[in-house]
């Protein structure tokens, strides 16, 4: 398999390994495209079928630290126009492969840089996860119950305020480099992805729309009708009626017509309702709910495992997911009408070409 096809056709970008969001940005870039070689080290366990973060990608192994490595690096720099890395701040530099070294000798190529903190500021050289830059944001703060923060999946700070800010951002300086000819660094720190992705709730509490404790706002678990629900199967429901006709169809398909549409908004009406949502949905499972609500504008859909989302009909008729040596993965998004993408190939070995 060997599927080159997209709108990045023609980039060709140098990955140096690593974990998380920096491969990540490296799929998204292959998937569309791009040529992405991915600069491994020596030893330690290869890559396997199931590492989707690092299909479509080609490999080889350069010991960094020797001549003849970074003459290897510098060959294939000097050839690029997008370099990716995931180090902390100062290892490419003592490594002699720093943003000044490789953009003198290329002045076009773009380099980004991924990590946490950023490259500046006083937590700069420390270690994080996701929930530590999800903490330092306030964004954690307000996910989860009342009585707790929740740990979500590492979505949010990795790959949504990392991998997914470091391509826009280089997608965004190749327009700089197609009018000027010149490069420049990306400094892409996931603490500041998730700050600009925390605009619109910043706005509401500023003006009073957004209440700083858990489970207490519209979208955050308090309202009856944005939530989920257990079915008397154990399986879960997702509502998210908030529009004043979604939240009408909903009672009346749960035959809750008794309960005012016109005090939706009533904040301290909500814990009664929300009980008589739970208490209805409980009667039935989860397969009989998503028959009453088939073809209604409810917001009513059921919560898919991971093992189940593949097979749902919305999902197959999209072509949501592909197989890939055996491996059902998510298939390349977004959608283009001119230049689609798609998976080149799976994980190679390292040092596998």
């Amino acid at each position: 398999m060997n599927k080159q096809r997209g709108p990045l056709v023609g980039l060709k970008v140098v990955e140096f390994a690593g974990l998380g969001p920096a491969p990540f940005c490296g799929l998204l870039l292959s998937d569309m495209g791009a040529t992405v070689t991915r600069i491994d080290r020596a030893g330690g366990e290869d890559y396997q079928a199931a590492d989707v973060e690092s299909r479509g990608r080609h490999s080889v192994v350069l010991d960094l630290k020797s001549p003849a490595g970074q003459a290897a690096a510098f060959a294939l720099l000097d050839d690029a126009d997008v370099l990716i890395e995931g180090f902390r701040p100062g290892v490419m530099e003592r490594l002699g492969l720093g943003p000044d070294v490789v953009l003198t000798r290329n002045p076009r190529i773009i380099y980004g840089r991924m990590t946490g903190w950023g490259q500046t500021g006083p937590l700069a050289p420390t270690a994080g996860h996701d929930i530590n830059y999800l903490a330092l944001t306030g964004a954690l703060h307000a996910i989860g119950p009342a009585r707790k923060p929740a740990v979500p999946l590492n979505l949010v700070a990795d790959f949504g305020g990392g991998a997914l800010y470091l391509a826009m951002g280089i997608l965004a300086a190749l327009n700089h480099v197609h009018l000027t000819g010149q490069g420049q660094v990306i400094d892409c720190a996931m603490i500041d992805g998730v700050t600009s992705m925390l605009g619109m709730i910043h706005g509401d509490h500023a003006v009073g729309l957004w209440r700083d404790e858990r489970e207490t706002n519209v979208i955050d678990g308090a309202a009856p009708f944005y939530d989920t629900y257990r079915c008397s199967d154990g399986k879960w429901l997702a509502v998210g009626a908030i529009e004043a006709p979604f939240y009408a169809t909903l009672l009346k398909l749960l035959e809750l017509t008794d309960i005012d549409v016109a005090r939706q908004w009533q904040r301290d009406q909500w814990p009664e309702v929300k009980a008589r949502v739970a208490e209805r949905i409980a009667t039935r499972t989860r397969s009989d709910w998503c028959d009453i609500f088939a073809g209604h504008d409810a917001c009513v859909t059921p919560v898919l495992s991971l093992a189940e989302a593949p097979h749902h009909p919305h999902n197959q008729a999209r072509q949501g997911f592909v197989e890939i040596d055996g491996i059902v993965q998510p298939a390349p998004a977004p959608r283009f009408s001119l230049t689609p993408g798609a998976v080149q190939f799976g994980p190679r070995p390292k040092g596998g070409g």
